[in-house]
């Protein structure tokens, strides 16, 4: 039974594994061990923020999945909050069977239950898979994304 919940620090080592496993993950993550000091401090601050949900996805007591979320307060919308999905990704012998969609409706709900007016997401322009599995989730392309390495 697939079940969700924060991620710990002891989850790290697979949730950087399924960032790195795939083409555009592979040139800008090192899930070599010990990971290196920058995603242990990334998720000390992760974990102490409370408008952030790092999440992963267990079967048993093997993680299969993961997602950050971030709760963004704003003006617009008439002070609506926004939750941010980001890094959806599921280990790679568990894919197609239907967990992201599982993972995404989950953090549906999460955003449900901090009131968010909206949930946005961005994927690569080159993710033409993740564009139509978004777009089956309910999502539209509405708006283009920046951004801008520093």
């Amino acid at each position: 039974m697939i079940t969700f919940r924060k991620a710990q620090a002891s989850d790290l080592p697979a949730i950087v594994a399924m960032l790195a496993d795939d083409p555009l993950g592979a040139a800008r993550e090192d899930a070599s061990l010990p990971l290196a000091q920058g995603y242990l401090n990334a998720f000390n601050a992760i974990d102490a923020d409370p408008n952030q949900l790092l999440a992963v996805a267990v079967d048993g007591a093997e993680v299969i999945g993961t997602l950050q979320v971030t709760f963004l307060a704003g003006l617009s919308r008439k002070g609506a909050w926004r939750g941010q999905i980001e890094a959806v990704r599921v280990a790679g012998h568990r894919r197609s069977g239907g967990i992201g969609r599982l993972m995404v409706e989950w953090a549906i709900d999460q955003c449900r239950s901090r009131a968010c007016g909206l949930v946005q997401l961005t994927t690569d322009k080159g993710r033409a898979d993740a564009h139509r599995f978004y777009e089956n989730l309910g999502f539209t392309g509405s708006h283009i994304g920046y951004k801008k390495s520093l």
